[in-house]
């Protein structure tokens, strides 16, 4: 276990390649694909589409990884069961942040938006393309809810893949579906040489423009 000094000694020395202001795209999607793109492209980057949806319900901050699955100028999609406790907190205030930390390329993109479900025909189309085991599991978790042991998630999902043997067309559960985030402000964070990091923050205006800002890092 490191002590305290260990912790307190930790630094890394960042890059001197940073993002410059005559570069940027007017559209923060355009960068945000490029930088995805490149996570992608890195061996050490684990799921480069993983994202710490963060939501808010009685001022009490709550947060947990998930995964992007869609992304266009309308916003970030990500998949869970409408049931779980992200799900009601969203259902109590739809304010969100995601965030992509993408250590090893010295990056984090930090977005703040406001979440609402996706179709039934878009959540049908994506539930479809799933594995047949997480199409399964999507029946079996009662996500979010105090489980006994494991045993009983498992005989739930043997009881779900007997009713629905290799072969057939698993339903989408009506609890389980989409939801997209639709981006008020998306900031990218690049670390530089003494701590003098980039911050360039697109912040969406009322005629859903891009007002393009720099902060002090």
């Amino acid at each position: 276990m490191a002590n305290r000094e260990d912790i307190a000694a930790m630094r890394r020395q960042y890059g001197e390649v940073g993002l410059v202001d005559s570069q940027l795209p007017a559209n923060p999607v355009e960068l945000f694909n490029t930088w995805l793109s490149e996570a992608t492209a890195n061996e050490i980057v684990v799921e480069a589409n993983a994202m710490i949806l963060s939501t808010v319900i009685d001022n009490q901050p709550s947060s947990r990884t998930v995964l992007l699955k869609d992304l266009t100028d309308e916003g970030f999609t990500f998949f869970s069961n409408y049931q779980s406790r992200k799900a009601k907190q969203i259902l109590e205030n739809q304010n969100v942040s995601l965030l992509f930390p993408w250590f090893p390329l010295e990056r984090q993109v930090i977005i703040l938006g406001i979440a609402s479900k996706i179709s039934s025909a878009e959540s049908d189309n994506y539930f479809a393309s799933r594995p047949r085991g997480s199409q399964i599991g999507a029946w079996a978790s009662m996500q979010s809810t105090e489980l006994s042991e494991r045993s009983v998630l498992e005989s739930k999902f043997a009881e779900f893949e007997a009713k629905w043997p290799v072969g057939t067309t698993i339903p989408r559960p009506d609890h389980w579906g989409g939801y997209v985030v639709l981006p008020t402000s998306i900031e990218f964070w690049q670390g530089r040489y003494s701590r003098l990091h980039d911050r360039i923050r697109y912040v969406r205006s009322e005629n859903n423009d891009w007002q393009i800002k720099r902060f002090y890092p």
